[in-house]
């Protein structure tokens, strides 16, 4: 096992990830909010799976960065309370309830796209780094790149069990309906293909 120095961008990412993680505990305490406790316990885990996993494969700076900024966004999602009159869907008036553009697209299918692009990009480059261990440089084939976005679209598949998990264990949650959880997985295939098609085409140029 590979044994990654710490970087100053490495440090840099640690204490901006531990900065937001402290903020939303603190948020979550002060509204009471249980369901965000739950989640909080959940990027706990995430983060030390990463952790892992960056010790093992080596992720870049870049990537690592995205899926921080990814975290970030989904606790500012649950714990940030918009402004008033701005349009959002359900009953609790935070960022991940906000119409964007009303009837159309929300924060949390942004917030969905991105995570599980992040999500593909990171199954091709764990993908790639295992090869090379056996003298194996992949490229992104296109059959390859299928398969990593079907791998990030399971993972997003998975975070729609955790939060179903969610719903029968905690009252009054901010998951929504089949509908959204529908919309939730449109927005991971569009994510994980947009990733796919961009290492894909990204790697001849």
């Amino acid at each position: 096992m590979s044994t990654i120095q710490p970087s100053p961008s490495l440090r840099n990412l640690t204490l901006f990830t531990a900065a937001y993680m402290l903020a939303a505990v603190v948020g979550s305490m002060v509204q009471g909010n249980k369901e965000f406790v739950f989640y909080i316990t959940v990027m706990l885990i995430l983060i030390a799976v990463m952790t892992v996993v960056h010790r093992r494969v080596g992720l870049t700076s870049g990537l690592l960065w995205l899926l921080s900024i990814w975290g970030l966004a989904h606790m500012a999602g649950g714990l940030v309370p918009l402004p008033k009159g701005w349009p959002y869907n359900g009953d609790q008036a935070v960022l991940y309830s906000w119409w964007i553009i009303p009837q159309k697209l929300k924060y949390d299918q942004i917030v969905h796209a991105y995570g599980f692009g992040v999500t593909t990009w990171l199954c091709w480059h764990s993908l790639r780094s295992a090869m090379r261990h056996f003298a194996v440089e992949l490229k992104p084939t296109f059959g390859l790149m299928v398969l990593c976005a079907a791998a990030g679209i399971g993972f997003g598949a998975l975070n729609e069990v955790i939060e179903f998990i969610a719903v029968l264990t905690i009252p009054n949650t901010n998951v929504g309906g089949y509908e959204n959880t529908g919309w939730d997985l449109v927005a991971n295939l569009i994510g994980a293909t947009t990733a796919a098609l961009i290492i894909r085409f990204g790697h001849k140029r």
